[in-house]
């Protein structure tokens, strides 16, 4: 009788211990369905922000005014084929700067380049982890590209978001773009003749290459400079000239190490297939500048999304990144020929030919300035 009582304390007392279990598992059942019930809540409402951020810089910016026809802008703001989204004249820096979130035509421009300039960012900062740019004065040339990227695209990010203020600011943020591509010719110059030329080629190029390099880049700052200045002067094709012309010269000098090298590849080469790809990208992308068919042929579709001067961006920042790995590969991979061919002070003298590329620019825009400032004030004359 004793053992059947304490069979059945045993079980009763079984019974409570499952019941307070069963409690507790219940407990934190639901503790942990309400944590993620806030979980799914803040992430709601997270959604819920992001997508009133349109809204809140509306009211951020209640009189930004709407865009306009090409009828509405003077003729030199005009692109070809391209008839509606353009930003009216003469309104604040303020909303310049905030439409980087406003849907007009150079809103893809703008967005490919800061985007590009981004990565970029973080590219300078993962190669500065395994390049000693300061004391390793043979990786300056793979610096000089880097940084002449970051200012291309730095200065298109400016040209495209702020050059429809006014007519003088269109001269003088384009200007600036035009500079930015100079130098960056300059700094492909550099890193192709360091890191890519062959033996043969370097021998009989050397004391050569790279001041002509140089004057190379100052003659296409010229030549987009002058051809933007008589953009609305002169026929478009001459414009385009202007910009093509000296550009393509630059390109196939500096250019002309890796142009040998891919007719002269080997499977052991590593950084072979980034240098077909950097050509390939641009290629492209220079059929796209020169030639805006997507716009020509479907009218009024690309006003906003499609031109190709947006596909001209997104090609050119390929091609970029190609090149600068490409190097990086180079850098890397081909120091015991870069050691025998480069003397010891050639990094310093090209780093000293960046420093004259960037001021002969400079100059250059300056002139050129000039005289589009006496225009205007010759045209305010005659009004």
């Amino acid at each position: 009788m004793s053992s059947v009582c304490g069979w059945a304390k045993k079980k009763s007392l079984l019974r409570k211990e499952g019941q307070q279990g069963f409690t507790l598992l219940s407990s934190a059942q639901a503790a942990m369905a309400t944590m993620v019930m806030e979980s799914i809540g803040r992430v709601f409402i997270s959604r819920q922000q992001i997508r009133q951020v349109p809204r809140l810089l509306t009211e951020a910016a209640p009189s930004m005014p709407g865009t306009v026809t090409d009828s509405e802008v003077p003729a030199y703001f005009r692109e070809r084929y391209v008839s509606t989204g353009y930003r009216p004249l003469e309104q604040s820096w303020r909303y310049y700067f905030l439409s980087l979130f406003q849907r007009h035509n150079e809103t893809i421009n703008v967005w490919t380049h800061l985007l590009a300039f981004l990565l970029l960012l973080v590219k300078l900062r993962q190669l500065a982890d395994m390049v000693d740019f300061v004391n390793d004065h043979h990786s300056w040339p793979l610096l000089i590209l880097v940084l002449s990227s970051l200012t291309y695209s730095g200065f298109s990010v400016l040209a495209h978001l702020l050059g429809g203020k006014s007519e003088l600011c269109h001269y003088l943020f384009y200007f600036l773009d035009y500079v930015g591509v100079a130098q960056y010719q300059y700094g492909s110059a550099v890193v192709h003749f360091y890191y890519a030329v062959d033996e043969t080629m370097h021998r009989s190029m050397r004391g050569l290459f790279m001041p002509t390099a140089t004057i190379l880049s100052c003659l296409s700052c010229l030549g987009c400079c002058y051809g933007k200045y008589c953009n609305h002067t002169r026929p478009c094709w001459v414009r385009k000239v202007c910009q093509v012309v000296p550009s393509a010269l630059a390109y196939m000098w500096d250019s002309s190490p890796v142009a040998k090298r891919l007719l002269l590849w080997s499977n052991d080469d590593l950084a072979v297939a980034y240098h077909f790809g950097q050509v390939a990208f641009f290629l492209s992308c220079s059929f796209f500048f020169t030639f805006p068919l997507l716009e020509r042929y479907l009218p009024g579709r690309c006003d906003f999304v499609g031109q190709s001067h947006q596909v001209f961006h997104v090609l050119l920042s390929c091609c970029t990144f190609c090149q600068i790995h490409a190097s990086y590969l180079d850098y890397v991979h081909r120091g015991q020929l870069y050691l025998r061919l480069h003397e010891s002070d050639d990094a310093a003298l090209f780093v000293g030919l960046y420093v004259l590329t960037l001021v002969g620019c400079a100059l250059i825009t300056a002139f050129m300035l000039r005289k589009v400032k006496h225009v205007l004030d010759f045209k305010l004359k005659l009004k």
